[in-house]
């Protein structure tokens, strides 16, 4: 799929010159309308994609099937979706791989779902877990649009389970490669997800605050079966060129949310301690989380060794 002449079923981007948008499926017969007049769904089926036509008005729109990172940012929502920028941060820094098992929680609108299933490829596997029934029907629904299943069917290579997966995981006895945790609580998932990865698995977690990030790069510490977290999040921003005139563009897509990762150590080891000792009032009286220094049985003396 995504190649070739544009077919029936398929879903089709039209942008004007002003850079409006519009998405819809193509059916033979039907037609587009816009303010600019409307267009025969028929004159764009058969054609290779990349092309311009022109409307009942005079409107031009330049046609191409959508990417991935464009039918992510405009498709329907039922939670907040993964932007395209942290979900290719994902699949490169949790080191998605072809034929890779993954897990996933939550789904949210599918849009990371369709990220890894490209990643993992036809011998892979995507497994996810939400909670909320409504999310989990809108994530259905634009997985299946993206890679054009027929309906009623989903993608060979993803499950989909109603459930939370730090009870749902450990019952299904699944082992796996990756785990990815997109929810507002990922340190209560850590036991299942730490008793589910591969020796060498890599944890991932996509949080919003800087609460949320503090309190799962701590439990995970504390946990003991992992490598040192690392933490960061990533800024995009657009530039203008136009001859010399060449400036920051006026639009930046700035926090979205944090990603943090780890690899999960064999089974009885633990990762050597950081020897960096905390900055001053890092754990001072308002710090209420865990602490990784209280739960090691490891002295100071050891570790400044």
């Amino acid at each position: 799929m995504h190649r070739g002449p544009l077919r029936a079923g398929e879903w089709v981007r039209l942008v004007d010159g002003k850079g409006r948008k519009h998405n819809f499926c193509l059916e033979a017969g039907k037609r587009f309308f816009s303010n600019r007049g409307h267009l025969d769904h028929d004159e764009l089926i058969g054609r290779e994609e990349g092309f311009t036509v022109t409307s009942s008005a005079g409107g031009e729109y330049l046609v191409f099937r959508p990417l991935l990172s464009e039918f992510v940012v405009s498709m329907p929502r039922g939670a907040a979706v993964v932007y395209p920028k942290d979900a290719a941060q994902i699949v490169a820094m949790a080191d998605i791989f072809p034929g890779a098992h993954v897990v996933e929680a939550g789904v949210g609108s599918g849009a990371l779902t369709c990220s890894l299933l490209r990643a993992v490829g036809p011998h892979g596997r995507v497994s996810s877990y939400e909670r909320r029934e409504e999310f989990a029907d809108v994530a259905r629904r634009n997985v299946s649009q993206f890679f054009g299943a027929a309906e009623g069917e989903a993608h060979p290579a993803w499950q989909l389970t109603i459930g939370d997966l730090a009870e749902a995981l450990p019952a299904s006895g699944e082992r796996c490669d990756r785990i990815i945790l997109d929810m507002l609580a990922p340190w209560d998932c850590l036991d299942a997800a730490a008793d589910a990865l591969r020796p060498g698995g890599i944890l991932c977690a996509y949080v919003a605050t800087t609460t949320q990030m503090s309190r799962f790069v701590e439990t995970v510490r504390v946990h003991g079966g992992f490598t040192e977290p690392s933490a960061w999040e990533s800024l995009v921003r657009d530039w203008h060129v136009e001859g010399l005139a060449v400036r920051p563009g006026h639009k930046m897509i700035g926090h979205t949310a944090f990603l943090v990762t780890a690899r999960r150590m064999a089974p009885g080891e633990r990762a050597p301690r950081k020897s960096r000792r905390p900055a001053p009032g890092a754990y001072g009286p308002d710090y209420t989380g865990p602490r990784a220094d209280e739960a090691d049985p490891r002295t100071d003396e050891a570790a400044e060794d």
